[in-house]
């Protein structure tokens, strides 16, 4: 049995024109894109996020950075990190061959749980994983309210 697949031209020209872009480093997207209400990244690092019985865990892929390249702040009760990966200088002594990996800034967010303590987020950054840990809150008791009838 023969699987059939979706054409979407859109999705087509999308992709050709960020191959383009990437082989010959133009970005005239995200020159349009600056101009937009809500704009993308440049890269979006890889995150994996676990939750236990006392907190959330969320890890991201961050090679290549130092912890002084992230910032990570809490807000309203959105997660937000972000940060940049600064390409290395050019030298005209070496040619280069392929540049695969993505360079820029970066912004991921997250809209936390109401049963997260945004007092008690901890992070760690080893090795260019940055783990953010969020414990969880008691759930709060619902206040009942006596009513008087007259």
């Amino acid at each position: 049995m023969s699987n059939l697949t979706r054409w979407n031209p859109v999705r087509e020209f999308d992709d050709l024109i960020n191959r383009y872009n990437r082989m010959f480093g133009s970005n005239w997207a995200s020159e349009r894109e600056g101009k937009d209400l809500f704009s993308r990244s440049d890269w979006t690092p890889a995150v994996d996020i676990k939750e236990t019985a006392e907190a959330f865990t969320i890890d991201a892929e961050l090679p290549g950075m130092s912890k002084d390249d992230v910032k990570v702040t809490v807000h309203d009760g959105v997660l937000t990190i972000e940060g940049e990966r600064k390409h290395e200088e050019e030298s005209t002594d070496k040619k280069q061959h392929r540049i695969e990996r993505f360079y820029g800034s970066f912004m991921r967010r997250f809209t936390l749980p109401e049963n997260v303590d945004e007092n008690s987020v901890k992070a760690n950054f080893k090795d260019g994983l940055l783990t953010l840990t969020l414990l969880k809150a008691e759930p709060k008791e619902p206040k009942a309210i006596e009513v008087d009838v007259q």
